[in-house]
């Protein structure tokens, strides 16, 4: 899975300072950006492990079709959001925000489920052993994919390198990611599945960096620090873009490990 979070989506509202103003200070509206994503990533927590232990659910989840559009609600989400960033109200991005989390949780149920239910029911009713079963892959990942996010977005909230040129160059390798992995759907390789998650892992790590350092410098400016609502909105637009970052680093990370288990 792979979101497109490129911050020129949404970040054409205002123009970013052609000059970093480097700072360890953790400003109100950075404050708000990790509280958005902190209380975003436990929502997603919190749907995805009700509905991988809850049979009604899980079964909707099941459904290939409810699958897909779910993703295309979340994918008109993400969009809907950074192209009403100026006309929406804070309650409405807020939930909008919340929306998506719920969604992306109900999405990920499926993978809790694989990695922690130690048996399954197969498709004549019978109790057999999951043979995707491994708690310790799903942990492994979530541990490694919060150290890696936790110390990329230090190194980007604080380094007085500009890192706009890395930044160009991620987006590009973003796209070149997905299109690898839609040509692999057709192909349906492990190995090109493997080396797009290895790619994966680098690309959202960068971009981690790059991301906290272009949400640090625009939350400077003085049209977002004068404009309450407008500081809001964008602290739940830097949280969601934080918030995919985080998402596809663990996911990436997951099916590494799961494949090193073989």
């Amino acid at each position: 899975m792979a979101f497109n979070n490129n911050p020129n989506s949404w970040r054409y509202e205002v123009a970013a300072p052609s000059v970093s103003v480097p700072s360890v200070d953790i400003n109100q509206i950075m404050k708000m950006v990790y509280l958005w994503m902190t209380l975003g990533l436990l929502v997603t927590a919190a749907v995805a492990w009700f509905v991988s232990t809850n049979d009604a659910m899980l079964d909707l989840r099941m459904n290939s079709g409810v699958g897909i559009f779910s993703m295309i609600i979340l994918i008109g989400l993400a969009v809907g959001m950074g192209m009403g960033m100026r006309s929406f109200s804070p309650t409405v991005m807020a939930g909008m925000f919340f929306l998506f989390s719920v969604i992306m949780g109900f999405n990920l149920s499926l993978t809790l489920f694989a990695f922690l239910a130690p048996t399954i029911t197969n498709d004549y009713g019978q109790v057999i052993e999951n043979p995707m079963y491994d708690p310790t892959a799903l942990y492994a990942a979530f541990g490694t994919a919060s150290a890696l996010f936790g110390s990329m977005t230090i190194v980007g909230f604080t380094t007085k390198a500009d890192l706009t040129k890395m930044g160009t160059y991620l987006v590009i390798g973003l796209w070149g990611l997905i299109i690898a992995m839609v040509i692999n759907i057709f192909l349906g390789s492990s190995a090109v599945s493997l080396l797009i998650s290895a790619a994966a892992v680098v690309i959202f790590t960068g971009l981690t960096a790059y991301d906290t350092q272009k949400i640090k410098e625009m939350s400077m400016l003085p049209e977002l620090q004068s404009d309450g609502n407008m500081a809001m909105k964008f602290s739940i637009m830097g949280a969601l873009t934080l918030y995919l970052d985080f998402i596809n680093l663990f996911l990436h990370l997951l099916r590494l490990f799961a494949a090193g288990r073989d």
